[in-house]
């Protein structure tokens, strides 16, 4: 209870609804309550809930929130909950309850009006309310991956270097930096237009031509080295830098009437410290060379090679052993040593002419790029998120030039809340300026930011920790800051906690740096009690073989579920590359999994052949394609075969082959057999080019060949991936570009096995963030990451009191010596680098509940046997300290896991069978009634004559049906009143499009109106088409065997809850003019049951979640839903 008793005074400060804070919530400090209690503590203060606006960067962080204020709230009558905190939110919630009655907000009712959205929500609504200033018209789609668009500008503007224009010199200037290797420049190019956001505002700045920009950028350089120098020295004052300045002006002085060459010479007659300003940089590289050894380590001992040689006299004895009494005294400096160090990178304080010239050409080229990437953007009707958020930003306009919508906005947001700080991008945080620009002191505005610098590990997706820091400091626009440090951890076990609290000081940075990404390490205090001993692991290998770790993670596995059947288990790794020896050794142990975003779905037997059919289908001289269609399962033509339809035919296409009799003959019988049930069928698809768009022509052909035969529950689901894929890349029936296809397969994950328990989940340290398990289970803590490409241009910012200095550099020409300010800005890379490393490891120490096994190897020297040190950028190099001494026991008593058994079986990633050579599709059933309008006679009981029967009423459901699946895409908040009335022109064209007499539809547009605008008042509806759910989708084709048959189905929405809960909601569009409704939804219930249930058993063959079931009528509000009966 002491650590809880600590937090709380911190926690009830948070909630002051007149101070804005920033609050550092390490992992396990339950910072979503914290910011749930906030939100509820300022709704009961407001005018109206949308005056409290509360981002994440994550849908599922979103969901999360608002799902417990709205728990809160619906229970706030309930009895007082047990625990200091429920009782709190109970307090709170209860305040809100009276909010709500008293100003008529209805929040039950109207839960969209809490403003809980992700960063991307929000920008992408700023830019619907700002067309104009935003660039954008419609709304544009977001088109994932957005390389291939890169990609386009890049060669786009390259191109441009024959166009004879102004840009051609600049670009041809660059391509000459590059030894004119176009490709080499056409991939940098693209790497720099994805990182966009962090250099395009520089582009802006003045002075290029004048030569003021340079002088500006060369100050900065200064001001770097000055820093650092200043920092150095401040360190060093007092008794240990008076010595070091006369044992090095001694030094230095020997070496200079010796005559030898050594930075040290600089130093001949020191007697105090050089001043720390970049001038004196020649001094400090001396004083580096006297201590430091070429790598970097302090000196063992000083000799005469360094200037303090090994006389007899008084002097040279007293200086040899003042030498090695200060050596003695900063040996465990490590603060000292890396600055001292530093300062053998520190950039040149000036560019030369050449290096400036490569910089204005590729400045000129930056702004070429940028304009042929919107071209692109317009010509596709595609953006990416960069270009929304930088949108948004500038529909808000400058500070001292707010738009409207900021003027508007500043009006309606009283309070901000922002939810993982530590992950803000430049964009974003240039967003929230703006947002808080006009706010002042005292004016009850109020901004909350919630975030753990210790759990910053987005660098790649260029999320800068030293936001954070500097808004800790100097706060975010106007609004000051007041900084808070939560403590407690309400998640993992006493023991967890202190080894945590014992190791990752010396992990962590000592000193917090900016400009480096370096944080320190902030302790916790534990909640719960010791758990189970010993709560962590070290399991240590020494010249184990390749397959070591994999055996024993098996084996931790199943000593686990020994212990702990129900438990959690994850299997957590730096890169998905460390896993390639631990997935087959989990399915030859028969240990199910799932894997988050693993498995590469290019990688999988379905995608791989219907891959071939959609190349062979496109090309038809494509004769690998047309192989592999033949030699696929619904076929399943033996090699032989294979061979003799085609051989001495090299420039002949496949499906002619297939015709010639000789050759048909030359097959086997049941070769023959097997070519002559696909041939008509590939053949008729042939002809069915353009004429249907391409996934609905690849799909049905591969229906036709009953591909899904051939497939278990987790093919179809894959299937399904790989079609939508081909959707998205459509152009008319056709590909633009084949390859592109093919890398962007290869660059799909596959979705985990639904059929898998979640007890035992495989994933990367990246996307267990934010999750919890009973055990956590990090192998290869050995394996470093591959080094990165030199990019065509480096850059960051050092942001001060007085603004941000800007540091740049291109990139360095090939074959000439590096640059030394890009090598500095390169090092400054690599240290952030590795300062996150220790970041990603406290994220995965710290998801564990009650054990943590860490497994690393190393091996050994050959000729005395002692150990190598792990590589530097692993992350066993900083746990190294903690567990040396244990890799030294493997070393001298060499750990071997035991090996699997041999009858063990080895199974594939996923079953593949043949189809017989004589199979035959069983014949179809019947359809199934898809009309979800009321039947023609009137129901019994009622009474009333039901005129939409027919034909109007199911065109009415079509375009009913229609219109939800675009309010689930676009998100319910963005269909107002003004937007479905503009809506009902394009709803009378779909109804006549599809048949709807002239004289029915005004009364049929009106139906489908009356039906959506039910839909966006009727709080359920938002639920149903929440984009906050999981797997969510709406019109889903499933095509599955359930009673053993192969059966297909159209699923209006289906998603995935917060508990873990497959829906299946089928959407009634009839009416019922009767008096007792209820009784009509219960005999609508059971019309449709088997319809649903159905439903139900296509999807369980590939998902093994809980399944319900339901039907909602959007013109009565009216919901009816029951469990789907378990499979047998």
């Amino acid at each position: 209870m002491g650590a809880e008793l600590e937090d709380r005074a911190v926690r009830e400060r948070a909630l002051d609804p007149e101070r804005s804070f920033l609050v550092q919530a390490p992992a396990g400090s339950g910072k979503t309550e914290l910011l749930t209690q906030r939100y509820l503590r300022l709704l009961a203060t407001v005018d109206a809930p949308e005056e409290v606006v509360a981002i994440t960067f994550t849908r599922k962080a979103a969901g999360e929130m608002r799902a417990r204020i709205l728990e809160a709230i619906a229970h706030a009558s309930d009895p007082a909950p047990e625990g200091a905190h429920r009782r709190r939110s109970r307090s709170l919630a209860t305040a809100v309850r009276r909010r709500d009655a008293a100003l008529g907000w209805s929040l039950a009712e109207h839960p969209a009006r809490l403003r809980i959205q992700t960063i991307d929500a929000l920008c992408a609504g700023l830019t619907r309310r700002m067309p104009w200033l935003s660039r954008f018209g419609a709304p544009p789609a977001i088109a994932e991956p957005f390389e291939p668009l890169y990609r386009e500008a890049a060669r786009a503007t390259l191109r441009m270097v024959e166009s004879g224009s102004h840009w051609s010199e600049a670009i041809a200037r660059l391509l000459l930096h590059l030894d004119n290797d176009f490709p080499r420049a056409e991939v940098l190019l693209v790497r720099l237009l994805g990182r966009r956001d962090q250099w395009q505002r520089h582009l802006r700045r003045p002075g290029l031509e004048s030569g003021a920009l340079r002088v500006e950028l060369e100050t900065a350089l200064g001001r770097v080295a000055g820093a650092h120098l200043a920092a150095l020295r401040e360190h060093l004052a007092g008794a240990a830098g008076a010595d070091l300045a006369r044992l090095a002006g001694y030094a230095g002085g020997v070496l200079a009437a010796q005559g030898k060459a050594s930075p040290v010479t600089a130093c001949a007659g020191m007697e105090a410290l050089p001043a720390g300003t970049p001038d004196e940089v020649g001094h400090w590289l001396g004083l580096a060379e006297l201590l430091l050894t070429g790598a970097g380590t302090w000196r063992k001992s000083l000799d005469a090679r360094i200037g303090v040689p090994a006389g007899k006299g008084a002097a040279a004895l007293a200086m040899r052993a003042m030498g090695k009494e200060l050596l003695e005294h900063l040996a465990d400096d490590e603060d000292l040593r890396a600055r001292l160090h530093g300062v053998r990178t520190l950039p040149a304080p000036r560019y030369d002419d050449g290096q400036w010239e490569v910089l204005q050409a590729l400045f000129e080229l930056l702004h070429l790029a940028l304009a042929q990437l919107r071209i692109v953007f317009q010509a596709r009707g595609r953006v990416d998120y960069l270009e929304i958020d930088q949108a948004a930003v500038e529909a808000l306009g400058e500070e001292d030039a707010p738009t409207d919508l900021a003027l508007v906005l500043d009006y309606r947001i009283r309070h901000l809340l922002v939810d993982e700080f530590q992950d803000t991008s430049y964009t974003h945080y240039e967003l929230l300026r703006r947002l808080t620009a006009g706010w002042s002191p005292g004016d009850g505005r109020t901004l909350f930011v919630v975030g753990d610098p210790m759990q910053s590990i987005y660098r790649f997706r260029e999320a800068d920790v030293a936001l954070y820091l500097d808004a800790r400091v100097r706060g975010i626009g106007p609004v000051t800051l007041e900084p808070l440090q939560l403590s407690a951890n309400f998640r993992s076990t006493a023991g967890l906690v202190d080894w945590v609290n014992r190791a990752f000081p010396s992990v962590f940075p000592s000193v917090e740096d900016a400009l480096a990404g370096a944080v320190t390490y902030r302790p916790s205090s534990a909640v719960h009690g010791p758990g189970p001993v010993p709560a962590v692991r070290v399991h240590a290998f020494a010249d184990a073989g390749p397959d070591a770790q994999a055996q024993e993670v098996v084996r931790l596995i199943r000593e686990t579920r020994a212990a702990e059947p129900d438990g959690r288990i994850a299997v957590l790794v730096r890169a998905r590359s460390h896993l390639s020896a631990l997935l087959p050794a989990l399915r030859a142990a028969d240990l199910p999994f799932q894997a988050v975003e693993i498995d590469a779905l290019g990688e999988r037997p379905v995608v791989r052949d219907l891959l071939a059919l959609t190349r062979a289908l496109l090309h038809p001289a494509d004769r690998v394609a047309w192989l592999a269609v033949l030699r696929a399962p619904w076929c399943g033509l033996e090699l032989a075969d294979l061979h003799a339809l085609v051989c001495g035919a090299p420039d002949t296409p496949v499906p002619a082959l297939w015709g010639e009799p000789e050759r048909r003959a030359a097959l086997s019988e049941g070769g023959r057999e097997r070519l002559q049930r696909v041939a008509t069928i590939l053949e008729t698809a042939l002809g069915e080019r353009q004429r249907r768009p391409l996934a609905a022509w690849v799909e049905g052909t591969w229906l036709a060949l009953w591909g899904p035969a051939c497939v278990d529950g987790a093919g179809l689901g894959d299937a399904e991936v790989f079609l939508e894929l081909l959707d998205a890349l459509d152009e008319g029936g056709d590909l633009a570009d084949l390859e592109q296809l093919q890398e962007r397969v290869m660059g799909l994950r596959a979705p985990p096995d639904p059929r898998a328990p979640d007890t035992l989940q495989v994933m990367s340290i990246h996307k267990a963030k934010g999750l919890e398990f009973d055990t956590v289970i990090v192998p290869h803590l050995e394996r470093g990451t591959p080094p990165g490409t030199r990019p065509l241009l480096r850059w960051t910012e050092r942001r001060g009191a007085d603004g941000a200095d800007l540091l740049l550099a291109p990139i360095t020409a090939d074959g000439a010596q590096e640059d030394p300010i890009y090598r500095y800005l390169r090092d400054l890379d690599v240290t952030a680098a590795r300062h996150e490393a220790a970041r990603v490891l406290y994220v995965a120490a710290t998801r564990a509940r009650g054990r943590l096994h860490l497994l690393g190897q190393v091996g050994t020297r050959g000729d005395d046997g002692d150990l190598r040190a792990p590589p530097r950028d692993s992350l066993l190099a900083l746990l190294w300290p903690v567990v040396e001494s244990e890799f030294r026991a493997a070393a001298a008593h060499t750990t071997r896991a035991p090996a699997l058994p041999e009858s063990a079986p080895r199974t594939a990633a996923g079953i593949l069978r043949r189809l017989p050579a004589d199979w035959r599709a069983p014949a179809p059933e019947a359809a199934v009634d898809r009309s979800d309008a009321p039947p023609a006679r009137a129901m019994p009981g009622a009474g009333v004559e039901f005129e939409w029967a027919g034909d109007t009423a199911r065109h009415t459901g079509t375009v009913v049906h229609r219109a939800l699946r675009c309010m689930a895409r676009d998100g319910l908040a963005s269909w107002d009143r003004a937007r479905l009335q503009g809506a009902r022109a394009a709803w009378r064209i779909a109804l006549r499009r599809l048949g709807v007499a002239p004289d029915e539809l005004d009364e049929a547009a009106a139906r489908v109106h009356a039906a959506l605008v039910a839909v966006r008042e009727d709080p359920r509806a938002h639920w149903i088409l929440s984009d906050e759910h999981r797997e969510a989708r709406s019109e889903y084709a499933v095509t599955g065997v359930a009673g053993g048959a192969i059966r297909r189905a159209v699923i209006d929405r289906t998603f995935v809850d917060a508990q873990g809960v497959r829906w299946i909601i089928d959407y009634k569009t009839g009416g019922h003019e009767g008096a007792d409704v209820e009784t009509f939804l219960d005999r609508e219930r059971e019309r449709y049951r088997d319809q649903l249930e159905g439903y139900a058993a296509l999807l369980r063959s590939a998902d093994a979640r809980p399944v319900r079931l339901a039907l909602y009528f959007p013109l009565l509000r009216g919901w009816r839903e029951w469990a789907a009966p378990e499979q047998t």
